[in-house]
């Protein structure tokens, strides 16, 4: 299996062809296996590269409490172990908060960025601040596969297939780990930071995400050079629910960065 050292933990991943790199990063709790669409579409005109988050998949995690800034230092890691001077990120939950701060922080490696119903803020408004330490709490409550088919019913309305896949992805986590993993994700800020992103960017939401919906008008409105798409008949697991109308329009947007 592919894999690196980056602080500690060994980060899995997966490269398929060549040409612009395009490199996936998934949600919390889910796996590169998220993306196996997007690298079926894209594999035949980019470097398609998909990671495991350290701690979900096939990557470990090292003891200790999680820093939220390894997210994005391992995401550098991986582009120099690949030896890429730059690419093309895109994350959806998680994942795009993972690759927002890797645009904020390191602003030469990233080409272009495509965020995928991305919070920038757990302490976004009094929603944020009163239902994300709640969610903490029942985090630690709940048995990680009960959470897991809560999560995967939730989120299937749109595609039934999504169910499987997030049980098998939610499966490969251990309780403990995950528990040190959501309170990093949970404390990963960067509202104030956003004017910092120089990249060409596209925000995209599905028409049905209640969980990151509230953000995204914002986000667009303080990152230059943005735009906003709203895609139809998904929810927050977007890319699973609409690949075609997603593909779509990462398509488009990275034809405007050649």
């Amino acid at each position: 299996m592919p894999t690196f050292e980056s602080n500690g933990a060994t980060i899995y991943y997966e490269v398929a062809g060549e040409g612009l790199p395009l490199i996936f990063t998934h949600g919390a709790s889910w796996n590169h296996k998220q993306w196996i669409k997007q690298v079926a579409y894209f594999k035949d005109r980019c470097q398609v590269i998909t990671w495991d988050v350290r701690g979900h998949g096939y990557s470990s995690l090292p003891p200790g409490p999680v820093d939220p800034e390894h997210f994005s230092v391992d995401l550098v890691a991986l582009l120099d172990h690949l030896h890429l001077e730059t690419g093309v990120l895109c994350g959806l939950s998680m994942g795009g908060h993972i690759s927002l701060q890797t645009a904020i922080r390191y602003p030469e490696r990233v080409k272009g960025l495509i965020l995928i119903g991305t919070p920038c803020s757990n302490t976004f408004n009094l929603y944020e601040k009163i239902a994300v330490p709640i969610n903490r709490f029942f985090n630690r409550l709940l048995p990680l596969k009960l959470s897991g088919h809560l999560q995967a019913k939730f989120l299937s309305k749109f595609n039934p297939d999504n169910y499987q896949y997030i049980m098998e992805a939610v499966s490969m986590l251990s309780p403990e780990a995950w528990h040190r993993i959501w309170f990093a994700v949970t404390r990963m800020e960067s509202k104030h930071d956003l004017h910092k992103v120089k990249c060409p960017t596209l925000l995209l939401i599905g028409d049905h995400d209640t969980l990151t919906g509230r953000q995204q008008l914002y986000m667009h409105r303080q990152i230059a050079n943005s735009e906003l798409k709203v895609i139809p008949n998904a929810h927050h697991g977007t890319n699973l629910d609409n690949p075609e109308a997603v593909n779509q329009a990462i398509s488009e947007f990275i034809a405007q960065l050649n």
